[in-house]
């Protein structure tokens, strides 16, 4: 049953685990994983799926886009795909001479973008005004996209032939990107029982209505982080721009996402305050894909991010 728009608080705080139990039933990969696209999906952010094929990275974003029951659309990404079939074009009418615009599938609540580094980078770039601003422009006329808007996007990162590498300015536009892994031995085995051709169209919970995304989006915001954690999470970013293996660093709009999504995970862990753990649970969903690591002459990462990030948060002291 959906809350209505004038439920209360206590009522709200209900909303965050009901979305686990929700994504649960679809996905049957990783609690941890399904914890962390909750918490980037009740901050609003952006989420980026990577990993290899047949591992659900569709099916969890599918079920995200249901849970609410706002508008939806999907973009298969193909290498001849056109910025105008992301964002729409203007078609003539009658004999006039008058030109009406199609809105492209970007004009929705939440926009699942399958294999994103299969699109051009032409047709990447359709995304990365909507992504930080929430609008579009097209061909001069500045269009505004439904509030809310979330894009959720999947990538192979082990297949190249025919993809394109999402650019610097594109991966810090992902509040969270997340490694979904195999499942665990209980997950395989009840995917493997329950195995047809129709579980992957399993109906999804709606478990809010789009009305109250907004007394949400305030719930995240009320949550309370000391100044002594904000202080860290300054001191991370500065590290981040300093390491001897960086070429870029941590951006202020990185650490943004990443004090904006750990509030969410501590109101998933049914908390009005954040703690040192909910920083550290999210920060490599939030962090390692914004450090651009230093590369050799022969064009070869000298360190893996993730690694870099992992010397970052222990050289780093938490507040106590």
């Amino acid at each position: 049953m959906l809350e209505n728009s004038e439920q209360k608080p206590q009522s709200l705080k209900k909303i965050p685990r009901r979305l686990v139990t929700a994504l649960s039933r679809v996905y049957l990969g990783s609690e941890k994983v399904i914890n962390k696209a909750v918490a980037a999906f009740l901050a609003g952010g952006h989420i980026l799926l990577e990993d290899v094929p047949g591992v659900g990275k569709t099916t969890l974003a599918k079920a995200l886009a249901q849970v609410t029951g706002g508008t939806i659309s999907r973009i298969q990404c193909t290498p001849d795909l056109l910025p105008s079939d992301v964002v729409g074009f203007s078609i003539p009418i009658g004999i006039t001479g008058e030109f009406s615009f199609k809105k492209g599938p970007i004009f929705s609540n939440v926009v699942l973008v399958d294999e994103i580094n299969r699109a051009a980078p032409r047709t990447q770039s359709a995304f990365l005004e909507a992504m930080e601003e929430s609008q579009v422009t097209v061909e001069g006329e500045t269009r505004s996209l439904p509030e809310p808007f979330m894009l959720i996007a999947t990538q192979n990162p082990v297949e190249t032939a025919g993809t394109y590498p999402l650019p610097e300015s594109q991966m810090d536009r992902f509040d969270v990107r997340l490694t979904l892994g195999y499942p665990q031995r209980e997950g395989e085995i009840r995917l493997l029982t329950h195995s047809s051709k129709s579980h992957g169209k399993k109906p999804v919970e709606q478990v809010y209505g789009q009305e109250l995304t907004g007394d949400i989006l305030q719930l995240v915001e009320s949550v309370t982080v000391a100044e002594s954690l904000i202080d860290y999470v300054y001191r991370v970013g500065e590290k981040s721009r300093s390491h001897a293996s960086v070429n870029l660093g941590i951006s202020p709009r990185g650490l943004i996402s990443w004090v904006r999504v750990s509030k969410a995970y501590a109101l998933l862990m049914e908390r009005d305050y954040a703690i040192p753990e909910d920083f550290h649970e999210m920060a490599y969903a939030a962090l390692a894909h914004r450090l651009v690591a230093k590369t050799e002459h022969l064009g070869l990462v000298v360190q893996d991010p993730s690694e870099i990030l992992k010397e970052i948060l222990q050289s780093v002291q938490l507040p106590l």
